[in-house]
């Protein structure tokens, strides 16, 4: 199995989850994590910078949804040839839109808004094939538009 594409965004065991950051003091939670070296809390009524790591649920449903029919400009690492794929932007129970490619094998076709998707971890596409990404899977008799 490869490596995550962005380390400390994801975890990649049987369960993966993306992991998030909650502040301290008004836990407010926010994906991509607070960096390490230093943040501050987003949430204009906090001033805190002291934040907790946490996984976010694998599950969520759909709010919005694309295909990218063009190729993206770099740094996107395209397979060859290129491929076209799906996006789904996801919210969280936590209350987070995430975006991401929807899983190998699925597309627009296959999704709609209000539909139940869950995280998957698969090898990226092009030449960084060593390297993992999250993805969306749809979630078979999931949430209804």
């Amino acid at each position: 199995m490869g490596t995550p594409i962005v380390e400390g965004w994801f975890s990649v065991g049987p369960e993966p989850a993306l992991i998030g950051s909650r502040c301290t003091a008004c836990a407010s939670t926010y994906f991509p994590p607070v960096s390490e070296e230093g943040g501050f809390c987003r949430n204009p009524s906090c001033s805190s910078d002291s934040f907790e790591q946490v996984e976010l649920s694998r599950f969520g449903v759909v709010w919005s949804y694309t295909d990218a029919q063009y190729q993206p400009p770099a740094p996107y690492v395209a397979a060859d040839p290129y491929v076209p794929f799906a996006l789904a932007a996801v919210t969280l129970p936590e209350g987070l839109v995430v975006l991401g490619q929807v899983a190998h094998g699925f597309g627009v076709a296959d999704i709609h808004v209000g539909s139940e998707v869950e995280l998957v971890v698969e090898p990226m596409d092009g030449a960084d094939a060593d390297k993992l990404v999250w993805r969306w899977r749809p979630v078979e008799g999931g949430a209804a538009a």
